[in-house]
C-alpha cells in the first residue's frame, strides 16, 4: 500500500514549502494539490496555481511523486496544458502523476462565463480531453477535430521524461468515466459515492471497485495491472486520529486498493485537524504500511 497526501494550494510559498519538504521526509509515496481556480467553501480565500505550485514542489524535493488532484476540462485546453505537463515532468525528472477527471459544477465551471455542461456533456468533453492529451503527449505533431477541442499541427517536442508519456490517473465513479479510466488510465482514482453515512460510503467504494474490474475486463485489461487510488476524506476525515487513519487504510487494502490519499490537516473548516496526528501517522503507520 502506498500513501499520499494532498496539500491545498492556499498557502504563501514560505508556508507551503515546509509542508512539501515534510511530505517527502515523512515517507509519503506521493503528494498532490488540487487543480481548481477556486474550491467550494474556500473560494473567497487565498488560492494559487496548480502547475506553478507543483513546479516549486519539484524543486524542493527529490524522490516523492507529485500530482494534480485532479485536472479537468473545466478551464483547460489540452494543447497549452501539454506544455505545462511536459515542463513539470521535466523539472521533476519524471515524477509527475497526472490526475484527470471530468470536472463538475461550481466556481470552475462558471467563472469563464460559459454555460454549464450537462452530465453527459461533461463525459463527452472529458473523452475528447483525454484523446487529445494522449495524442499530444505521445506524438510530435497532432491534428484533432472534435466538438469541444481542436488542434492544428500542435507540437509537443521534446515530450515527457516518462515514456511513452506521464501516467494518467483517471478519476471515475460512473459507468462512462470508468470505461474511460480503463481505456486511458495508468491508474484509477475514486472518491466513492456522495453520502453522509460512513458505512454506506464504504459499500459504494466496494461496488465501484467491482465496476472498475468489469470495465477493465471489457477493455481487455487485467485489473491488477492498474494502480487503484482511493481518496479517503469524502465522508470522514481520515487524519482525525491515528486509529481512524489506520482503520481506513486497512479497509481500503481489503478492497484491493494499492494507494490511498489523505489531506494535510488544516486549522479549521474542511479537513480540520492537528499536525500531531499527521506526525504520528508518519512515524508509526507509514513505515509499517509501506513495508507490507
Amino acid at each position: 500500500m502506498r500513501i499520499g497526501i494532498v496539500i491545498l494550494p492556499e498557502y504563501r510559498w514560505w508556508a507551503a514549502e515546509p509542508k512539501w519538504r515534510a511530505a517527502e521526509t515523512y515517507g509519503f509515496a506521493h503528494a498532490w494539490t488540487y487543480d481548481h481556480l477556486a474550491w467550494r467553501s474556500l473560494a473567497d480565500g487565498p488560492w494559487f496555481g496548480t502547475m506553478p505550485t507543483l513546479t516549486a514542489a519539484a524543486m524542493v524535493t527529490e524522490r516523492i511523486r507529485l500530482g494534480t488532484f485532479v485536472a479537468s476540462p473545466n478551464f483547460r485546453h489540452p494543447v497549452p496544458f501539454v506544455r505545462e505537463v511536459t515542463a513539470v515532468d521535466d523539472i521533476s525528472d519524471g515524477r509527475l502523476l497526472l490526475g484527470v477527471g471530468a470536472g463538475g459544477y461550481g466556481f470552475d465551471s462558471k467563472v469563464l462565463g460559459d454555460e454549464e455542461p450537462t452530465r453527459g456533456q461533461l463525459v463527452e468533453r472529458l473523452t475528447e480531453f483525454l484523446e487529445l492529451l494522449d495524442q499530444s503527449l505521445t506524438r510530435d505533431r497532432v491534428d484533432y477535430q472534435g466538438q469541444y477541442y481542436r488542434a492544428v499541427d500542435a507540437r509537443s517536442t521534446p515530450g515527457c521524461v516518462q515514456r511513452p508519456r506521464v501516467p494518467f490517473l483517471v478519476a471515475a465513479n460512473g459507468p462512462r468515466t470508468l470505461a474511460l479510466s480503463a481505456r486511458f488510465g495508468q491508474g484509477w482514482v475514486t472518491t466513492g459515492a456522495a453520502t453522509d453515512d460512513v458505512e454506506s460510503w464504504w459499500r459504494s467504494v466496494a461496488e465501484l471497485t467491482e465496476r472498475f474490474g468489469e470495465a477493465m475486463a471489457t477493455a481487455g485489461r487485467e485489473t491488477r495491472s492498474v494502480p487503484r487510488y482511493l481518496s479517503l476524506d469524502t465522508v470522514q476525515y481520515s487524519l482525525s486520529s491515528v486509529e481512524c487513519f489506520t482503520d481506513m487504510v486497512g479497509r481500503a487494502g481489503e478492497l484491493g486498493f494499492t494507494d490511498v490519499i489523505s489531506h494535510w490537516p488544516r486549522a479549521d473548516g474542511v479537513y480540520a485537524g492537528h499536525e500531531s496526528v499527521l506526525e504520528a501517522v508518519a512515524a508509526d503507520v507509514l513505515p509499517v504500511v509501506s513495508a507490507g
